[in-house]
Parts: C-alpha cells; sequence; structure tokens
C-alpha cells in the first residue's frame, strides 16, 4: 500500500506531517470490550482511558495536544462514556473537535483520533538510539497489572493511567529515541532496539516495579503508558526518570537482559496478533 512519508514507514508510534510553519502529530488507537476492557467496566473508566492512551503516544513526541475525534458505538451505558470522556478531556484541557456515532448490537467498540503540535523537531522516534546512550524508563512498572488483578491501591493505574506529557515535552529536545510503554517494557525496548538498529543492554534489577516479587510480570504485562527513552551519556535528564540500561552496538540480538541475549520478541509483553 503507498505510505505517506509522515507515516515513518509505520515504524513509530505517530504520524508526523509538516505542515506549513507547524509539524503535526497524529494518533489514532482504539478499544475492543473483552479485549480492552471487561463488559463490567464503568464506561466513564473506558472513556479515561481512551483519551489517555491516544495522549501517551502524544507524549513520545514531545506533541501539545490540539484536539480530539471520537468514534463511538452506541448502547452501553453511553451517559457514563460522555462523563468519563468529560473528565479526561477537562482533565488535559483538550477539546473534542468532533467524530460519529453509529448504533451497534453486541460487544462495543470505541475509537479516537488525536492531533498534536510538535514543540520541537525533528520530532522524537523510534529510530535514533545511539551507541553509548543511557536507556531509562519514567515512573514504575506494573502497577496497571497490579490494578487489573484486583489491588485496590493500583485500581487507577489500570482504569485511568496518566499520560506523561509534560516529561515528553521536557525530553524532546534531548532524546535520541523516545516511546511510550504499552505493550510491556521489554517487547517496546526490543522495538526500540530493533527500530533504531542497536542493542538494549538493561539490568533487570535497575528496572522500578510495583511488585518485587513478580519483576518478570511487571516488565512484560504492559498498559503502563510510562516513558522510555534513550539519552547522551553526557546528558542530564530534566524529569524523574531511571536509568535502566545503556546501548551497544548491533550484535546478533536487540535486547540484552542481564547478559541474556534475547532475539525474539514472542512473550515478551503483548502481541496484538
Amino acid at each position: 500500500m503507498p505510505l505517506h512519508p509522515g507515516a515513518r514507514g509505520l515504524r513509530d508510534d505517530c504520524a508526523v506531517i509538516a505542515f506549513g510553519d507547524e509539524t503535526l502529530i497524529l494518533n489514532h488507537e482504539m478499544m475492543a470490550e473483552g479485549t480492552h476492557f471487561r463488559a463490567e467496566a464503568d464506561p466513564a473508566d473506558v472513556a479515561w482511558k481512551l483519551v489517555a492512551i491516544n495522549l501517551s503516544d502524544l507524549a513520545s513526541k514531545g506533541a501539545e495536544p490540539i484536539g480530539v475525534l471520537q468514534g463511538h458505538s452506541l448502547g452501553n451505558d453511553d451517559l457514563r462514556f460522555v462523563e468519563g470522556l468529560r473528565e479526561a478531556l477537562t482533565a488535559y484541557n483538550v477539546p473534542i473537535l468532533g467524530g460519529d456515532t453509529v448504533a451497534a448490537t453486541g460487544a462495543s467498540t470505541y475509537s479516537m483520533t488525536a492531533i498534536g503540535r510538535a514543540t520541537h523537531t525533528p520530532v522524537p522516534s523510534r529510530l535514533g538510539a545511539q551507541i553509548g546512550d543511557g536507556v531509562y524508563v519514567t515512573g514504575i512498572l506494573g502497577g496497571a497489572m497490579l490494578g487489573f488483578l484486583g489491588h485496590s491501591e493500583h485500581l487507577q493505574a489500570f482504569d485511568r493511567p496518566r499520560p506523561r506529557l509534560d516529561e515528553g515535552r521536557a525530553l524532546a529536545p534531548l532524546v535520541t529515541a523516545m516511546m511510550d510503554i504499552s505493550d510491556g517494557l521489554l517487547l517496546d525496548a526490543f522495538r526500540l532496539a530493533d527500530a533504531s538498529e542497536v542493542t538494549l543492554s538493561i539490568d533487570r534489577a535497575s528496572v522500578p516495579v510495583a511488585d518485587p516479587t513478580r519483576p518478570d510480570e511487571c516488565v512484560r504485562w504492559g498498559d503502563d503508558y510510562e516513558l522510555l527513552f534513550t539519552l547522551p551519556a553526557d546528558t542530564k535528564c530534566p524529569v524523574p526518570a531511571t536509568q535502566i540500561g545503556t546501548v551497544s552496538p548491533r550484535g546478533f540480538a536487540p535486547l540484552v537482559i542481564d547478559g541474556d541475549p534475547i532475539v525474539n520478541a514472542i512473550g515478551l509483553g503483548y502481541q496484538h496478533g
């Protein structure tokens, strides 16, 4: 199929399109009942999360949100969904630009397109990690998993994640590569390394996790929406973050964990099929 140059070969989180004096960042996400949320989930939480995961991708580009377009299948407590949508968009001061609704039967499906403007060019991507860089993550990983499993102190991490918009804007002028962690740290690190044609060497003990008794699950489960990024060794990180590894020349494996090479992405995190 034909690809616009702004698609970045479909190897990045968002489309990046120069438009006059601005560079626009476009992202689209979908959520389906039974796959991304339980049938009994509060529709307000579903709406919040749909906004958050779109804004998280904008955050990975250091973008400032302009607005969103909403696709909505009617029929499952629509007023609660609208309330959650209002709460999320108000919290991040993002207007709704329009969208579409359809009558539907069966499982609910929602979609959203987020549009932002770049605050720095070149816009960060997955493709730029350099040999000698440090590998960093924001926040603590695994909270969403614990929330999904019913741990009350972590419910918000799963139901209402917080996109790292401020951090993304602060990092954009400094990082060599950046993406958000949606499908698990290990899988997303594998993807960043593969796109940048380098090897990421990660020290598992350095990774901040919500449950130290389940570190492997915390780095594979996903839904954390933290930022994974690389910084030159002599650059001070401007946001709270943890260095978890370094970038080395590309060997036969894109990812090395505690000295063990990982050559296959299968089993590293959530695969969309």
